[in-house]
């Protein structure tokens, strides 16, 4: 377990940093404009890119590339709602996130404006969906893109320290302690159950404002945050 994760470690700070980083923020984009962040969570892009910071050069720029990163794909996100936003509700992959979820975007927006796109960053599929659906309804972009810009800035730093202090941390164990990756394990586990916790904390802060007159409880609740 020590060597996979000396060898995984090491390959990701070998990599070029500005290689690194542009890919990150490219992934970021991907991750909010095109439904990529369903499948690869841009929690999972953020921390896999901050193990390899390794001097605080990096960290500022791994935090702008992911800013941008997300801020692009949301705008991209936001301005495909307000060109095609029904087709693509329409579309195979719209049908496939599920009526109830685009019910639910359209809900939240409605009652928390600009909040709702701060928050939805936080909430899985809605920072998907929101992007999309704040197009639809017509909501000015410069206010779109105000709260979703604080959104990014906040997220960025929040993850990105959390995936630099749990490298640090196997680095200092590595050369004292024996069996250091079994430690690193818990601590990356760690890091995965705070990213968890927090969008839990802001998922049931919510939950009253995702409450859809109508919805189907008992069906699967697809806001349950994924580690």
């Amino acid at each position: 377990m020590t060597d996979f994760l000396s060898t995984l470690i090491e390959w990701i700070r070998d990599l070029d940093p500005v290689l690194r980083t542009l890919l990150a923020g490219v992934g970021m984009m991907l991750e909010t404009s095109i439904f990529v962040g369903l499948i690869v969570p841009g929690d999972t892009i953020a921390l896999v890119s901050a193990i390899g910071v390794t001097t605080p050069a990096q960290f500022i720029w791994l935090v702008i590339a992911l800013i941008l990163g997300a801020v692009a794909g949301e705008s991209i996100g936001f301005f495909l709602g307000r060109w095609i936003g029904p087709r693509i509700r329409a579309s195979r992959a719209g049908r496939r996130l599920g009526e109830r979820n685009w019910r639910i975007a359209e809900h939240y927006l409605g009652e928390r404006g600009g909040v709702a796109v701060f928050l939805s960053r936080f909430l899985p599929v809605l920072h998907s969906l929101v992007p999309l659906t704040a197009g639809m309804a017509g909501m000015r972009y410069r206010r779109f893109l105000v709260w979703t810009a604080a959104a990014s800035i906040v997220w960025s730093l929040i993850v990105v320290s959390l995936g630099v202090g749990a490298a640090a941390g196997y680095d200092q164990l590595a050369a004292r302690v024996k069996g250091a990756g079994f430690v690193f394990a818990g601590l990356a586990a760690a890091v995965a159950l705070a990213i968890w916790g927090i969008k839990k904390w802001f998922l049931r802060r919510e939950q009253r404002h995702l409450d859809v007159a109508g919805a189907d409880e008992s069906s699967e609740d697809p806001h349950t945050p994924t580690p």
